[in-house]
């Protein structure tokens, strides 16, 4: 009798542990995925430097020199990201618009979607797992007929979503690391974005763009910085008022702040 009570114990805790267990499993698969990072985090903005009309509407289209150079600079950056990056842009801004899958045989998370860039369908697959305190991420994107599960782009974040990095590769034809991006931010809204140039035996490697904002009257600025050239442009503003200055030692043949106004118009810097 006293066999059998043991065997009976035996087999409910035997029981309990498989329930527990399977229970657990459970709760794994539906572990909660990772904050994506921001969409600041890959995607500069140049909205402030995106509109020449009011300037180009002038007569006198010397009074606007120093916002108009500025304009130049920053829409080179511009066209290099909006028409080199267009398709990484694309599949990670529309990753937000999707749920992840966990996988917990390889503990990590998949968002998988389609993305449609200049007429062309894309498929897309964003992967995310832990690493200590940090998130990595890998996105690789197939379109059909041409190529398959091209690693584009791969970068880590912090858990907490106040920075990382990014490195893009060229295109699936020139599988070339092209550009680093590192990005970090606050909760006072304080945050920067650095795309570089890591194009290997390019004569433009190291030259950067820097984008950055702060509390201060001028809380937005450009840093860009050619390689080629080894001259530094600096450009600050403010983003309500619009008024701002440029510093550019080869542009101007001085190391000065050059002003524009709240109506981009040239004035003497106070």
């Amino acid at each position: 009798m006293k066999t059998l009570k043991r065997t009976t114990a035996i087999f409910l805790i035997g029981i309990l542990v498989l329930t527990t267990t399977l229970s657990g499993c459970k709760k794994e698969d539906n572990e909660p995925a990772p904050q994506l990072p921001p969409e600041s985090s890959f995607v500069m903005s140049f909205d402030d430097f995106s509109n020449a009309d009011d300037t180009l509407s002038s007569r006198d289209v010397n009074s606007y020199h120093n916002w108009g150079h500025s304009y130049v600079t920053v829409q080179v950056w511009n066209t290099i990201i909006t028409v080199g990056l267009a398709v990484p842009v694309a599949s990670f801004v529309e990753s937000f618009n999707h749920e992840a899958v966990y996988h917990p045989d390889a503990e990590n998370w998949t968002w998988s979607y389609n993305v449609v860039q200049a007429g062309h369908t894309y498929e897309a697959e964003l992967t995310g797992y832990l690493e200590a305190d940090s998130v990595a991420w890998e996105m690789r994107v197939t379109k059909s007929n041409e190529f398959a599960d091209f690693l584009w782009y791969w970068g880590k974040s912090h858990v907490n979503r106040t920075g990382g990095y990014w490195i893009l590769m060229e295109k699936p034809a020139q599988p070339n690391q092209m550009l680093q991006i590192d990005w970090n931010q606050d909760f006072n809204g304080v945050a920067n974005l650095k795309y570089t140039n890591i194009i290997p035996n390019d004569p433009e490697n190291g030259g950067y763009i820097y984008y950055g904002t702060t509390l201060s009257p001028f809380d937005r600025y450009y840093n860009i910085y050619n390689k080629g050239q080894d001259n530094l442009t600096e450009i600050e503003w403010n983003h309500t008022n619009l008024d701002g200055r440029v510093k550019n030692p080869i542009h101007y043949q001085d190391n000065n702040w050059h002003c524009w106004g709240v109506d981009l118009q040239d004035m003497v810097c106070p």
